[in-house]
């Protein structure tokens, strides 16, 4: 067997290895933070109802977000009954979509370009976006921002493939496509899902000083009903039944008072997003970086084929992030679907060093400084936040450890350079999602306390919050947690109000206390109090009034 047939072999095993990775171990974890618990309910409630209009969070309407990722989790729970492992489905499985339009998208610039230039370049771009971590970690938590990234990149990937099409019939078709994929964004994540391509096919046109054809300009004509069209599916049923309160909460709260102010509190320097992209193009950084500061004179020298695809794939890395850096309200996932243009960037870099058209020995060796120094940092703030311990962090490191130090001291690494970054990468993951799960989950998630006090006969106590709100008790005491009537969870100030609480129940309460504050609780006169258990932020206390 030849040595190429093997390299490609061992390539496509690296691949579906990867692939079968975005499966593996989804349910590991509790569901975390305070988006996955409630983005897991509202589906779940919508599925108990059979509504696939409007989103609801303990019976109250919830119009944070559009349903694109509640019908998908929806289908999950219907098929494969309700868990973390479903909960967490849909985002895979929109990861590896999003991987797959990469794929296409790059297969089909290799079969536009004029000579064999970009061999590989679909198998390494894919493999890329793969293996990023920003990709890998969004994919494996229920997210909107990866439902969006998977939207957008289809969505481009019609359009910038329509740039390639001579045929003018294939063209409207993928046009078609185009236009299909915004309206599915517009369920994806609201209006940025029209914003976003629209924006980054603008700037493209401008960066080539060229001006859309006719054609173009005459798919919006009938392109644009076709998106409204896809999104009206929703959007027309919950205007229908919600009307005002629809449009002030979903547009007006979540659109632009979002963006324009500072009402959600996730302010950030304006250079933000900048900083963010390091560890979202782990370990591909340093060669994004490369291709950033080649970028002029490669365009220069490029092709027809290569330009417009370098071209587009510059602008969709820089838009998103320029739009992104005005708004008051800055998280990371935003500048998710930037990582797809960035596997583009990256992709060509790699299959031109790799093949020998260019050097780039130092992207290698600084690849390796930036994966030591990833692994320095992550030992020391495990030794500092007691999340992981530092034992469990060393293991994950190890693997980026040893790519690390074979990248800089081993010239020969160049050749296998994907392959080892991709199989460093996977294996760090793989031993994260089997080493101290368990300090994880008592630290961010109540449901092992839950799950205890309805082992011990409170499966029917309501629950309250005393001081803090612990979100993952939205999903995990659905239907028992207290809310007020602005529809949050119910959070108690002081001990006093427990008893109230306690006394007009009639039954047991349950109560989570952070653990400094168990005395209060248990301090109170002329009620029964049982601590029923403890984890490394909080306590579930039984109170019963007498």
């Amino acid at each position: 067997m030849q040595p190429s047939t093997l390299a490609k072999r061992g390539y496509l095993l690296l691949f579906l290895a990867t692939l079968v990775f975005y499966f593996y171990g989804l349910g590991r974890l509790p569901l975390l933070g305070a988006d996955e618990p409630r983005y897991a309910e509202v589906a779940r409630e919508m599925l108990e109802r059979r509504d696939l209009i409007t989103p609801t969070l303990a019976g109250h309407p919830w119009f944070e977000k559009p349903v694109l990722l509640y019908w998908m989790m929806m289908a999950n729970f219907h098929l494969f009954g309700i868990s973390e492992w479903t909960a967490r489905l849909s985002s895979a499985i929109s990861g590896l979509l999003t991987v797959a339009a990469v794929y296409w998208l790059a297969k089909r610039v290799e079969a536009a370009a004029a000579d064999a230039s970009l061999s590989g370049f679909a198998c390494a771009s894919a493999l890329i976006t793969a293996s990023s971590a920003g990709i890998l970690g969004f994919s494996r938590g229920t997210s909107f921002d990866i439902a969006l990234t998977m939207t957008i990149t289809w969505a481009l990937a019609f359009f910038l493939v329509s740039e390639l099409e001579t045929n003018d019939r294939q063209r409207q078709l993928l046009l078609a496509g185009f236009y299909f994929f915004v309206g599915l964004s517009l369920l994806a994540k609201g209006l940025v899902g029209i914003v976003i391509p629209f924006s980054i096919i603008g700037v493209y046109f401008m960066v080539r000083r060229e001006f859309p054809g006719t054609g173009r300009f005459l798919s919006l004509i009938w392109g644009l009903p076709l998106a409204f069209g896809v999104a009206a599916i929703w959007y027309g049923p919950v205007l229908d039944r919600h009307g005002w309160p629809f449009i002030d909460n979903f547009f007006i709260q979540h659109h632009f008072a979002r963006y324009v102010t500072g009402k959600y509190h996730h302010p950030q320097r304006l250079y933000f997003y900048v900083l963010v992209l390091i560890p979202l193009t782990l370990p591909w950084t340093a060669f994004l970086v490369d291709g950033l500061i080649r970028g002029r004179s490669w365009l220069r020298r490029s092709n027809p084929v290569e330009q417009k695809v370098r071209v587009f794939a510059l602008v969709w890395l820089i838009v998103p992030i320029v739009f992104f850096s005005f708004s008051q309200s800055k998280l990371p996932g935003y500048i998710l679907p930037v990582l797809p243009g960035a596997a583009l960037i990256v992709g060509e870099r790699l299959i031109r060093f790799a093949s020998g058209q260019e050097k780039g020995t130092w992207v290698i060796r600084a690849t390796g400084v930036v994966l030591l120094i990833f692994v320095m940092y992550g030992v020391i703030y495990a030794k500092r936040s007691g999340i992981v311990s530092v034992r469990c962090m060393m293991a994950i490191g190890a693997p980026l450890l040893l790519a690390g130090l074979g990248s800089i001291f081993w010239a020969r690494i160049s050749k296998y350079f994907l392959a080892v970054m991709a199989s460093a990468t996977l294996a760090a993951l793989l031993i994260a999602l089997n080493c101290d799960l368990t300090r994880i989950s008592q630290r961010e998630s109540a449901r092992d306390l839950i799950d205890l006090a309805n082992s011990r006969g409170y499966a029917s106590a309501p629950l309250y919050s005393l001081h803090d709100i612990d979100r993952t008790a939205e999903f995990y005491a659905a239907g028992r947690l207290a809310y007020g009537p602005d529809g949050e969870p119910l959070k108690f100030e002081g001990a006093a109000q427990v008893l109230a609480a306690a006394r007009a129940s009639g039954g047991p309460i349950l109560v989570l206390v952070p653990k400094e504050a168990m005395q209060q609780v248990t301090d109170l006169k002329n009620v029964q109090t049982e601590v029923i258990g403890v984890n490394r932020r909080s306590a579930i206390i039984a109170v019963r009034a007498w």
